[in-house]
């Protein structure tokens, strides 16, 4: 009978994948020795592995630059990296390493924007894009970059108020973009995104506070999707809308020779995942040909803002297995060492599912199983999988230790978590390991954080004060 917990994941998946892999009955993952770190740091512990960040983004440009080529497309590809997706130093590092652009989303992301400019990570030949709405401080932090001399800083227009808030606080001529807000999917609360200016209002809005201010260029129209990029009516039908706007509004304002596909790639939650990326940048470059060839105005540029594509797949989290709770006749559950909840909010927050695997002990009887972390939280859970209905991993055992991975956790984890900061019933936060490749292409590892301990949380509260 196949009744080990690699029977099940064989019998199930293609595997090994790319980056799954099984060595001495223990997985590892981008050759990374999931145990290993384990055995070097403990657990629960959360890593970052660079070198994927670098691989993703080189993939998304050779796919666009290849699809540019099928297509005889005129215009020119740009990457941005959405950087509320991970703000952190290493992160930005590593993106900046390989010709990339930025997308902010509020003030402090100027500040951020600025220091890597000192440390010559960022030139004036990068573009700063400016999203979001834009408060009192974000206008004034715009206005400093634009005036120090930051020309390819473009802010976003989400609403009316924004040309005139910009146009007072920045001297001289500058550049910006609009934000289409699109229709949301039929299955949300309401119909149009609070983010941007309507379609029919987008030419009206050009014509009446634009097209006679002697400082302002509009040079791009921004288009995002709430879902992402995926092969759906809702997407392709909001996608011709967008360019229906584009040719409408390059017909009066010759400035205009960006379009700004927001709204990321899905990444990998599934051993049985399955997205085809280079057919829908090949679509997407076609639509936009056709769209442009029938009106007779020249393509744009095509920017595209990927955070979750970028930095998503670098994540991960380990932790033991430390109890087995039987709580009726049918439900095991398998308490971790740490909390979804803090650690991986989104599984509570949004029910989103990632890759979750047994680091070891794969040659074990494997078992039906629910996870609870430790908060008293009764949503503190993990149920299934992506495309299972239940959750199998080898058999609990006091006696033999079961650590559990999920991967692919690298995208808004931290920040939505709080990271550094207080934690859901004070469960503390674990340690963060930074897993890069040295020039000969040998893994190494850096300790990033420390679990969090007492101090640091009684600190914040207050009990350490005079």
């Amino acid at each position: 009978m196949n009744i080990k917990y690699i029977d099940l994941i064989d019998q199930t998946y293609y595997f090994p994948q790319e980056e799954f892999d099984l060595h001495n009955n223990k997985l590892s993952f981008h050759g990374i020795d999931l145990m290993g770190l384990v055995e070097k740091y403990g657990a629960p512990l959360k890593f970052t592995y660079l070198p994927r960040i670098t691989e993703n983004i080189n993939r998304a440009k050779k796919w666009f630059n290849a699809s540019i080529d099928k297509n005889n497309y005129q215009g020119s590809y740009h990457y941005c990296y959405c950087t509320k997706s991970s703000h952190f130093e290493h992160v930005l590092n590593e993106v900046l390493n390989n010709d990339v652009h930025i997308e902010t989303s509020s003030a402090f992301d100027v500040d951020i924007v600025e220091r890597l400019k000192k440390k010559g990570k960022i030139s004036n030949d990068t573009f700063i894009l400016c999203n979001g709405f834009k408060r009192d401080q974000y206008i004034t932090n715009i206005a400093r970059l634009i005036n120090n001399g930051h020309r390819n800083c473009i802010p976003i227009i989400d609403n009316y108020e924004e040309i005139n808030l910009l146009t007072e606080e920045i001297k001289g001529k500058f550049k910006i973009g609009i934000r289409i807000a699109s229709e949301e999917e039929p299955k949300f609360e309401f119909y149009t995104s609070r983010l941007g200016i309507g379609y029919k209002n987008i030419v009206p809005f050009f014509n009446k506070q634009i097209k006679d201010n002697k400082k302002v260029e509009l040079k791009m129209l921004h288009f995002f999707i709430n879902t992402g990029i995926r092969d759906t009516a809702y997407y392709w039908n909001e996608l011709l809308k967008c360019l229906k706007v584009y040719v409408q509004l390059k017909k009066v304002c010759p400035t205009l020779d960006s379009l700004n596909i927001g709204g990321g790639f899905p990444i990998k939650n599934s051993l049985a995942f399955n997205y085809d990326y280079q057919y829908m940048i090949d679509e997407i470059i076609n639509q936009i040909n056709l769209a442009c060839q029938e009106a007779n105005v020249p393509v744009p540029d095509i920017f595209t803002e990927f955070g979750s594509f970028t930095v998503g797949e670098s994540g991960g989290a380990i932790y033991e297995i430390l109890y087995q709770k039987q709580q009726n006749d049918r439900e095991k559950w398998n308490m971790i060492d740490s909390s979804f909840i803090t650690t991986l909010p989104d599984t509570w927050a949004i029910n989103r599912r990632f890759v979750m695997l047994a680091i070891n002990r794969w040659n074990d009887e494997y078992e039906r199983v629910l996870l609870g972390g430790l908060t008293c939280d009764s949503d503190d859970y993990y149920n299934s999988e992506q495309n299972m209905n239940a959750i199998y991993l080898p058999k609990y055992r006091k006696d033999k230790p079961l650590y559990i991975g999920f991967f692919n956790t690298g995208a808004y984890q931290e920040t939505i978590g709080g990271f550094g900061g207080l934690q859901h019933c004070l469960i503390p936060q674990p340690k963060h390991i930074l897993i890069d490749r040295d020039k000969s292409g040998n893994l190494t590892t850096h300790l990033f954080s420390e679990q969090q301990k007492s101090e640091d949380l009684l600190q914040i509260l207050g009990y350490n004060g005079n």
